[in-house]
């Protein structure tokens, strides 16, 4: 066993994670198993570090400032704090900004470093020739951001892969829906015969989607439901966004009730549902292209951390974060107003249209089943909308073809693909079986539901006494890891509760075709890739940190597939 080099109790300097930076640390224990160090900072802060991240005192030389260092959180001096202001507000000044930055930076680097003298110089020439840049730049996007960063390495292939997928997606919707309406749906009969070009588009069509959308933004425009504040973005920025999404449904169920009594043949969806696909499709590509144009006039601090500089990249994932026509966010908006609350309504639709083809008194059962099923689940998203202010969809990516493609398109066709499906397709499911559907549904919704709320609320505020009986890690980014509740048992509690619910909708559908189980099939190939890539962003935000969390949570939804 490896002798230690540092006792504890010892004072020595600790690099502080992420940084090159060294500060004043009290050893309090050593690991025997990992062999890291808990060290303690000045101002409180325990974090582990490995042995090469901890230097004795007599490694580093005091500068003439005589200042001494300790931990970021507890800097002070008169003249080498920083009056910054956040990144939040405004500059009163670039010129003052400028220097204040230059200062904050100075006095990191001629703190007890490591950096050969040479090294420094050559760092302040790069502060130096920064503070002329920015003097050079127009005052309108003279800001201070952590924005402008690119990413390390492109996700979903990049370019290439990016292309690829938005050619694919909707040659695949086309081919999904047109199996579906043939009399043997099986693969072996692929492809389907393809209807004209001519017979894909219809004016009236296309009205519809539009009235559908302007109508559901009405909605959300509307002065009904709580504001609240948003997470903090990447620029520090805290946006406010009104939660009224459940009302929006009830107002979308008022029009549709109101509707049928009227007598309106809403069958028309189901016998135009390929030249709706189209006209919505073809919306969703209009609307990628607005939202690409109008974010090369966005400022950095609006961009996506995930921006490319890729063309092609950047469309399909998104330049801007948070696009905005006033106070209206157009992809917050998008994530549950027209694709969720349509899916539903294609639902019903595709009950009613069941009944007509297949000449019944009743929908099925089996179609009961999956209306139910999926009307849960999207009343549940609506009922607690809050909650997608903490998703990676909202803080992380841009809004470009990715999500308006999957909001507008690929939910409400796709999603709705059982109960279209069960229309040409007749299921006679038994209640013994469907009791047994039942409860996977209703177990894999607990799941769900329980571990998505435990999230959200320690997200919302970790002090909450509600939640002090559960256990942490913390980082060094401020933010703690669960590590028991649901949390506690596997990573990603609420993927394994969607994937039961995802399974509990494609039952009903009987076991005659695999059609019905493309759903299923996608969403464990979504879940995997997302399921990977918060790994991986977790890995480099919280270091070590996130080791300890694997150690103490070693389970995973899909541990043999990354």
């Amino acid at each position: 066993m490896p002798s230690r080099k540092f006792a504890d109790g010892d004072i020595v300097r600790g690099r502080w994670p992420g940084s090159s930076l060294y500060y004043e640390v009290e050893v309090l224990s050593q690991d025997s198993k990992s062999h890291l160090y808990t060290v303690k900072y000045k101002d409180g802060t325990e974090l582990e570090l490995k042995e090469s991240d901890i230097k004795p005192l007599t490694s580093f030389r005091q500068r003439k400032s005589g200042s001494s260092s300790s931990s970021p959180s507890r800097r002070r001096g008169s003249r080498s704090r920083s009056r910054s202001r956040s990144p939040g507000r405004p500059p009163k000044s670039i010129r003052r900004s400028a220097s204040q930055h230059r200062l904050f930076f100075s006095y990191l680097v001629t703190q007890y470093s490591l950096r050969p003298r040479k090294e420094e110089i050559k760092f302040e020439e790069i502060i130096s020739r920064e503070e002329r840049n920015v003097a050079k730049e127009p005052k309108s996007i003279r800001t201070f951001d952590m924005t402008s960063t690119e990413p390390e390495e492109l996700e979903f292939g990049g370019g290439i892969g990016a292309f690829s997928i938005m050619i694919g997606l909707p040659v695949m919707l086309f081919m999904l829906l047109l199996m579906c309406k043939q009399k043997d749906p099986s693969f072996v009969n692929l492809p389907p015969p393809l209807p004209s070009l001519a017979s894909l588009w219809e004016t009236r069509v296309f009205g519809v989607c539009l009235l559908w959308f302007f109508l559901q933004a009405l909605f959300h425009l509307l002065p009904i439901g709580k504001v609240v504040e948003g997470t903090p973005l990447y620029s520090g920025r805290r946006l406010k966004y009104r939660l009224n999404g459940f009302y929006a449904f009830i107002l979308t169920s008022v029009v549709i009730g109101t509707s049928l009594y009227w007598g309106i043949e809403l069958y028309y969806v189901y016998d135009h549902f390929l030249q709706f696909a189209v006209a919505a499709t073809v919306f969703s590509v209009a609307l990628s292209i607005y939202l690409y144009v109008r974010s090369l006039k966005a400022s950095n601090n609006e961009l996506s951390p995930g921006k490319s500089g890729n063309i092609i990249y950047d469309f399909f994932i998104g330049r801007e974060l948070n696009p905005r026509i006033g106070h209206f966010d157009l992809k917050y908006f998008c994530e549950l107003r027209p694709g969720l609350i349509g899916w539903v309504v294609i639902n019903l639709i595709m009950l009613l249209a069941e009944m007509k083809v297949q000449g019944r008194d009743t929908p099925s059962l089996a179609m009961i089943l999956v209306n139910s099923f999926q009307l849960l689940y999207v009343v549940d998203a609506l009922w607690h909308e809050e909650a997608l202010l903490t998703t990676m969809d909202i803080m992380h990516d841009g809004f470009g073809f990715m999500l308006a493609f999957g909001d507008l398109v690929w939910v409400p066709f796709v999603y709705s693909l059982q109960a279209f499906y069960l229309v040409s397709h007749p299921n006679e499911v038994s209640w013994l079986f469907a009791s047994v559907i039942i409860a996977l549904k209703l177990s894999g919704y607990i799941i769900f539901r329980c571990a998505n709320s435990q999230k959200n609320a320690f997200r919302k505020n970790p002090n909450d006494p509600r939640l002090a009986h559960l256990k942490v890690i913390h980082t060094s980014s401020g933010k703690n890891l669960l590590v028991s509740g649901w949390w506690g048992f596997v990573r990603h509690p609420n993927y394994l509760g969607d994937l039961i619910m995802a399974l509990s909708w494609s039952l009903p559908c009987g076991f005659n075709h695999i059609l019905p189980y493309i759903y299923v099939i996608y969403f464990t190939i979504l879940l995997i890739h997302r399921e990977a890539r918060d790994e991986h962003q977790c890995e480099k935000k919280y270091g070590l940190a996130w080791e300890k969390y694997c150690q103490r949570v070693p389970y995973r939804i899909f541990p043999y597939i990354y």
